[in-house]
């Protein structure tokens, strides 16, 4: 990539960051996710890191999808109805150069909105009497700031991932209308769609026990909550270890598929 390009990557960007800074209702839904995420580690008692991340890890499962799908599903759409997309179109500006910035900007909101809240609260854990858990007495010397940074690092991956997905989304929908019930099917299906498949397919013998690492690996719900139980409350509990393997390379998938199906169809439509 030359240098006139990476200059309109950051165009496209910094045009969508400072789109998503100007509109109140993002800043609305980061500061709700914020004081939810507050709420529930000031009432949970925040005794230590691993049982702080715990406490989160549910909750992050589901506010992180609802929070990146809200941000980015009008990405493209947005720029679609009020004609801003056809204008765009004339620049020379490809069509990866104005997804990939696009997301980026995005995404740089979304990581702001994710990261200062999920830090912010780990200061509770000193007021709330300190580094120990109650997760397995034994190990209760291993809660360390360091294992609640990787799930503040897991949250941010996972919540990149599920932008991604929202750009798919938004490259595709031919109306606001279509866009929100494709968002709101989307989101349904990372909280409770793929897991409840997962179980399903145990259940019927379609997936059989040894392939549940890898089939775990296909839903981005999954694969997170494997990473944060494997790489953080694991190395505390003394839990059988598990390859982050599949996860890893699932999130991956999901990451470059989305950006890759918003990249191709981008142009291709009419939107009404």
């Amino acid at each position: 990539m030359n240098r006139e390009s990476v200059d309109r990557l950051l165009a496209v960007a910094g045009r969508e960051l400072a789109t998503v800074v100007r509109t109140r209702a993002f800043l609305a839904l980061a500061g709700g996710f914020a004081v939810v995420v507050a709420a529930l580690a000031w009432t949970a008692g925040a005794v230590g890191y691993v049982p702080l991340v715990l406490d989160l890890l549910t909750p992050v499962e589901v506010l992180v999808p609802a929070l990146a799908l809200a941000f980015g599903y009008r990405t493209v759409l947005g720029d679609a109805e009020r004609g801003e997309l056809d204008v765009i179109r004339t620049y020379p500006v490809s069509r990866a150069t104005y997804v990939l910035g696009a997301y980026l900007g995005r995404a740089a909101a979304l990581l702001v909105a994710v990261i200062v809240p999920l830090s912010a609260v780990a200061l509770l854990v000193p007021l709330f009497g300190g580094v120990g858990t109650t997760v397995v007495a034994s190990h209760a010397a291993s809660d360390s700031p360091v294992l609640y940074l990787r799930f503040v690092v897991l949250t941010a991956a996972f919540a990149l991932v599920v932008m991604a997905a929202a750009m798919a989304v938004s490259t595709n929908a031919r109306s606001s209308r279509a866009g929100v019930a494709v968002a709101v099917t989307l989101g349904v299906a990372l909280v409770v769609g793929f897991d409840a498949g997962i179980v399903a397919g145990l259940v019927g013998g379609v997936v059989p026990e040894g392939a549940l690492e890898l089939a775990l690996g296909l839903s981005p719900n999954s694969a997170f909550r494997g990473l944060v139980l494997e790489s953080v409350v694991g190395g505390v509990a003394g839990a059988p270890s598990t390859s982050p393997v599949p996860s890893v390379l699932g999130l991956l998938a999901w990451l470059a598929g989305a950006l890759a199906v918003a990249t191709v169809t981008v142009w291709s439509g009419e939107r009404r």
